[in-house]
């Protein structure tokens, strides 16, 4: 056989190729986590395997196609926007991919690899300093990408209220319906800019879903109202101070739920022994939620939770013991609650068999 002859095969009608990584987007995989004796099961819609990562790509994409078609965003453009990485690791790939230059405006309380990352595909990184706290500088943030935009000219996709955001994640909700026998009859998810969520249930309501949403955000964010405080968990809520965007729909999300950094990271490090795949900070906060309520569910629910991001970028933090203990966020009785109700589920699971095969 030649270098260049083929081995038998079955004739090809076209090549499974892409030319761009933004091709890549979407079509990401549903893992069962548990499933309950009820026949209840929990589902995580792995986002990470997206470019970058994360879901925030789809609406990075989203926002920037829709930039250039009103004509905000023009050939060789600048893009501006305050992020905590994962939109900027988004729009850095549209950026690099369309001829456009990206600055994100970003603090220490950040992944590091998040970081890198932008830098890696050519971003340009303007920190603000967090403060004694170490938390998130949202407001600062946002008030320098507003000062860079007036005085370049730069486009800012505003991700909070540009509503390109939530329609970005319409697709996902098609895919969910898609991939699916069943309704989803319930869907978990962290609110930060409020797309994820709310773009993604308002659409799956539009294709004829009768889901009940449920929306999380760190103890210490006011997207729900109380009193802010300090948190860890990157890419979701919002501290005192910063108003929120446009884009959290109140009316689509039909229950609001707070998770403590540590119980949020003890799931995520569950999450990791029991299936190998690292999820993030705000997915473990989101699965924390939903391992909770499943026993207080209607027999044979469907629930998805939407991982939004990979646990890779948190080795250094979420999943770092040493950095952990030094913010008091260790807890290894927490961790062993989430495995014993893990295991709860299966035994119940067992019992359920048990009983079958009696009957």
């Amino acid at each position: 056989m030649t270098a260049h002859t083929l081995p038998t095969q079955l004739p090809r009608l076209r090549e499974n190729v892409v030319r761009s990584a933004s091709e890549l987007i979407g079509s990401t995989p549903l893992l069962e986590l548990i499933r309950t004796g009820t026949g209840t099961r929990l589902l995580l819609k792995l986002e990470q395997f997206n470019p970058t990562g994360s879901a925030k790509v789809r609406m990075a994409r989203e926002m920037v196609l829709q930039a250039e078609r009103s004509g905000e965003l023009r050939p060789g453009g600048h893009i501006v926007e305050p992020t905590s990485g994962n939109t900027g690791t988004g729009l850095a790939l549209m950026a690099l991919e369309r001829g456009y230059t990206f600055t994100a405006v970003v603090d220490d309380h950040a992944a590091k690899d998040k970081l890198r990352a932008m830098k890696a595909m050519g971003a340009q990184l303007v920190s603000v300093d967090s403060g004694a706290t170490g938390g998130p500088s949202t407001v600062e943030r946002r008030r320098i990408a507003a000062e860079i935009a007036a005085r370049t000219g730069a486009y800012r996709p505003d991700q909070h209220n540009n509503p390109h955001n939530n329609a970005g994640y319409h697709a996902l909700a098609a895919e969910l319906l898609s991939d699916l026998t069943t309704d989803v009859d319930f869907l978990v998810g962290a609110v930060g800019t409020g797309g994820s969520l709310c773009g993604t249930v308002e659409e799956l309501r539009r294709l004829g879903s009768r889901v009940y949403a449920l929306g999380v955000e760190p103890t210490g964010s006011i997207i729900f109202g109380g009193v802010g405080g300090s948190y860890w968990q990157t890419g979701a809520g919002s501290p005192a101070g910063f108003p929120v965007g446009g884009n959290v729909k109140y009316d689509a999300i039909d229950e609001d739920c707070r998770v403590r950094d540590i119980d949020a990271f003890a799931t995520a490090r569950v999450v990791a022994r029991r299936t190998g795949i690292l999820v993030g900070g705000t997915g473990g906060a989101a699965i924390q939620v939903a391992l909770r309520r499943l026993v207080h569910l209607p027999a044979s629910s469907t629930v998805v939770v939407l991982v939004c991001d990979a646990g890779e970028k948190y080795l250094d933090t979420v999943y770092d013991d040493d950095w952990l203990r030094e913010r008091g966020l260790y807890d290894e009785a927490a961790q062993q609650r989430i495995t014993r109700l893990c295991r709860a589920y299966d035994e119940s699971v067992r019992l359920a068999a048990v009983e079958r095969a009696g009957a």
